[in-house]
Parts: C-alpha cells; structure tokens; sequence
C-alpha cells in the first residue's frame, strides 16, 4: 500500500513545472546521506486515487505536474496512480523521482512526463551537481527518454 507523509508546492524539482511534490514513505533505498530518510520506515497516510484527487481540488490551477517522490517499494501503484493521473486530469503533468539506477519493468512510461532515476550518492553530489550519478529524463511521445539533467546545472 502507498503511503505520503506530506507534499508542498515546489519549483525546482521539474523544470518550467510548477509541481505538487508528494514524499512517498517505506523508501527500500536507504542512500547513506539521504535528506529524506524519514521517509524510509512505512509510516503515513494512504495515497490513492481518492487522495489524488482531493490534492487536484485543493490545489487546482496552481500547479501544472504531480510528480511522485519515492514508491520504489511498490512501483506499480505508482504507476497506476500516474495512470490514474493522465486520464482523468489530462492537462495535468506526472514525474517520478526513483532511487533505483534501472525503472522497474512494472512502470509505462507513457504514463509519465518526467522520470529521475539514481540513487543519491553523497561525494556525486544531487541533480544541481555537474558530477552526479541521477538522471532527469523528459519522457518523449514515442516513450524515448531526454535527458534533461543539464537543466539544473548553473551556466
């Protein structure tokens, strides 16, 4: 089962997306340096497609994606939420930030706009780092992955 322990308004973590950012707990990653390792023991309220929809009441018009932190432990409930997400909000953009280096095979891409993959390896530094280990792809109408990690880097 999906769980949230919170979820802010954010703008750094999509680029050009104002983002509804839900912090998804029992992460399995447990990356040593972790800023977020509260979110690794399964604690929190269920997310599902109730809860999805309250936050796109709430929220409205003042965001433009629902991108999903965390669910490597259940993928495919991330997925059917992203699903979920696509069609009954189709303006709406989904991400999802995962840990693992590979996304699972239980994942449709189509599903998505946005995923990051990479675990967060402190001497590599996060997404702003010019030597980091994650990647932030663009998901592309025929499913194919830009990369767009440079955006995060400082010119």
């Amino acid at each position: 089962m999906l769980k949230y322990v919170n979820c802010g308004i954010v703008f750094q973590e999509i680029p050009d997306e104002v983002t509804l950012s839900i912090n998804i707990s029992n992460c399995p990653c447990h990356c040593p340096g972790c800023h977020s390792s509260y979110l690794w023991e399964d604690t929190g309220e269920v997310l599902d497609e109730k809860e999805i929809s309250r936050f796109v009441g709430e929220y409205g018009s003042s965001i433009s994606c629902i991108c999903f932190m965390g669910g490597d432990a259940t993928p495919q409930e991330v997925n059917g939420l992203a699903a979920f997400i696509r069609k009954a909000y189709p303006a709406m953009k989904t991400g999802w930030y995962s840990g693992r280096t590979i996304l699972s095979s239980q994942i449709d891409l189509g599903n998505f706009n946005y995923v990051k993959v990479g675990p967060y390896i402190k001497h590599l530094g996060s997404l702003k780092e010019k030597t980091t280990n994650q990647r932030l792809y663009k998901v592309l109408d025929d499913k194919s992955l830009e990369d767009i990690t440079s955006r995060f880097w400082k010119k």
